[in-house]
């Protein structure tokens, strides 16, 4: 039998396989609401076999957006727009989650199309940006570093924003603290310079984080899986490190997190990463092992085979993809036939099963 589309279960949620559709921003919201793009996008993955679709970083107040066309879930539209996405997911019978997200030092930026690169000036529809130190990535306009009223209203925006979520249908809410974002930027010494409660020690840059997940868990109550994705190395000296993501997703769980989905890197310019063919499964493995804790992985992972070794070695319990679902929406569908594993195909695309 085929671990790849084996169930899980997390909480009131079974999802029916472990290939997981990662979030990918589309930089194709208005106001920060989602568009037809995003119904046609994420739906599709549903019909294509999907074990849980991810919704893009979604910011919970409007200086978090990554760039002006990012989505947001800080007011009733955006949750109204989303709820319709949710809808037709759960029609195809998926299983719809998604990503709660605020950029830091690196939000107020240019989309990848766009002519111009860095930050976007308030001219051009841009805004100032706020960090746990007033330190710049590099090329972007220096942040303002957060004090405690600022800090309370992260934790509040992410609680709200977890309220509209479940309000909209989600099934699944995911803490974006990896890739250079704002909860990275604090779990990070590269980044996070301060000397208060959220400084210094591993205990206090996680405090954040921590706050937020308890914050999310107290909107979420005792059913909905929460996961937390974080960047378990920044690739640079003296930064995070995958030891210290261990730690710090020890504590995560212990305050009502049920995943750990493992990434790396993002936040400083001058990071050096090898990059291959599931380059970051050993970081997932680092923290799964040493940690105990369940972990997803993520990186390059573009196959069936190459999926299913990664659970079978025992470095994951569940794998996330992007770029190969962009390529084939249908990639579920063609892994459980590569994999010879029983699955519930469309009835529409029923042709196609067998060659």
């Amino acid at each position: 039998m085929s671990l790849l589309f084996s169930p899980l279960r997390i909480r009131s949620v079974t999802f029916p396989n472990r290939l997981w559709v990662s979030p990918m921003c589309m930089y194709s919201a208005v106001d920060g609401v989602a568009q037809e793009w995003h119904h046609a996008h994420l739906t599709q993955f549903a019909s294509g076999g999907a074990g849980l679709i991810v919704a893009e970083a979604t910011s919970v107040v409007p200086e978090g957006r990554i760039s002006p066309r990012d989505t947001g879930i800080w007011n009733d539209e955006q949750r109204d727009a989303w709820a319709p996405v949710v809808e037709a997911i759960h029609h195809r019978g998926g299983i719809a989650g998604i990503q709660l997200a605020h950029a830091g030092r690196k939000a107020s930026t240019w989309w990848p199309w766009a002519d111009d690169r860095g930050s976007v000036p308030e001219a051009d529809g841009g805004w100032a940006t706020v960090a746990p130190s007033a330190v710049a990535f590099e090329g972007f306009a220096e942040p303002v570093a957060l004090d405690a009223d600022g800090i309370e209203r992260v934790v509040i925006g992410f609680r709200d924003a977890a309220r509209r979520a479940l309000d909209a249908g989600f099934d699944v809410l995911e803490v974006h603290s990896a890739h250079g974002y704002l909860l990275h930027q604090f779990l990070s010494p590269l980044s996070n310079r301060r000397s208060d409660t959220y400084g210094g020690s591993l205990e206090n840059r996680a405090r954040l984080l921590l706050r937020v997940v308890d914050a999310v868990r107290e909107v979420a109550g005792s059913g909905v899986p929460i996961l937390v994705r974080i960047s378990a190395t920044d690739h640079a000296e003296g930064g995070f490190t995958p030891e210290e993501a261990a730690t710090v997703a020890e504590w995560a769980i212990a305050r009502g997190a049920d995943l750990i989905d493992v990434s790396s890197g993002g936040l400083v310019a001058h990071q050096r990463i090898d990059v291959h063919p599931g380059y970051q499964v050993p970081l997932a493995a680092t923290v799964h092992q040493e940690g105990g804790i369940p972990v997803s992985a993520v990186g390059l992972i573009t196959d069936a085979a190459q999926a299913e070794q990664i659970l079978a070695d025992g470095s994951a319990d569940a794998v996330f993809a992007g770029r190969e679902w962009l390529r084939d929406p249908h990639f579920g569908l063609r892994a459980a036939h590569e994999l010879g594993a029983e699955v519930v195909w469309p009835p529409q695309y029923l042709r196609a099963r067998w060659r």
